[in-house]
């Protein structure tokens, strides 16, 4: 090995020591929780929905819940720093703890891991645009998206790449509730009846938001084929769309409270989850 790779490990040890930081760890346990309790709120909003109250169950939905209190923009915040904190955390589970992996297992950290830090990131940065009085609505802000593409020439097969990039991560969701495939996430009650209860919470979560996310790929490639981006609506759109449907009130129910099972279950994996 040359001075310069052996500087450069060096380096890279260094960083991944300083990941392994208490406060780094306190961060994305955080930021965990935060993601629960927006799954238990949108799934809340849900069922209010089936019943014909107004509300977008989506996460710019569940980050405005959030604010209108008068502790509002010191929740943001933090939800802020909770978000950024668990964003960088992935980041360094797709890069400084995967190198030790073999490839084929570190190239697939790279991509589960580093898109799920872009995901937070993301969210992080939507709390901080509402704690600074910037609100948005992510069903508009997916039609702009949807509308800019569609007037490239191959926008509409990209919206359709899209679409079924998303029904697959839902099925990836399901086959792992069913499969019970979250249980190497959390391990602390295994054997347990509370183990049990959790993996009931698990595998209903789990199938629920992958039906959702179904929904909203759905959409996605149904928008592109009939060209009209105004029906790529997000999980908002999805969701709604299900009220037009003689079962779609049931439907919705089961939806929310399945997101709520997901967010209590994202929760105890927050406290007691390995990381």
């Amino acid at each position: 090995m040359s001075d310069g790779d052996s500087t450069l490990s060096r380096a890279a040890d260094a960083v991944e020591e300083a990941s392994n930081a208490k406060a780094l760890d306190v961060l994305a346990r955080s930021g965990f929780a935060v993601m629960a309790l927006l799954h238990i709120i949108v799934g809340v909003i849900a069922i209010a929905i089936a019943f014909g109250h107004p509300g977008d169950a989506e996460t710019t939905g569940a980050i405005a819940r959030l604010g209108d209190n008068p502790w509002g923009p010191i929740v943001l915040w933090g939800c802020v720093a909770a978000c950024l904190g668990l964003a960088l955390w992935q980041a360094s589970e797709a890069t400084l703890r995967a190198r030790s992996l073999p490839r084929k297992e570190r190239l697939a950290k790279l991509a589960s891991s580093g898109f799920l830090a872009i995901a937070y990131g993301s969210v992080g940065l939507t709390f901080a645009g509402f704690a600074v009085g910037q609100r948005s609505d992510s069903g508009d802000r997916t039609r702009d998206f949807s509308a800019i593409l569609m007037a490239n020439p191959v926008g509409p097969w990209v919206l359709v790449a899209l679409g079924l990039t998303i029904l697959g991560i839902g099925v990836y969701f399901v086959i792992k509730g069913v499969r019970r495939g979250f249980k190497e996430e959390l391990f602390h009650f295994d054997g347990t009846r509370r183990g049990r209860l959790i993996d009931g919470l698990g595998v209903t979560g789990h199938v629920a938001k992958g039906i959702a996310l179904n929904l909203t790929g759905l959409l996605f490639v149904i928008a592109a084929a009939k060209h009209r981006p105004d029906e790529s609506t997000g999980l908002d759109g999805g969701l709604k769309a299900l009220q037009d449907h003689p079962f779609g009130p049931a439907l919705l129910v089961a939806i929310g409270a399945g997101f709520i099972a997901y967010g209590i279950f994202a929760l105890v994996r927050a406290r007691f989850g390995r990381m």
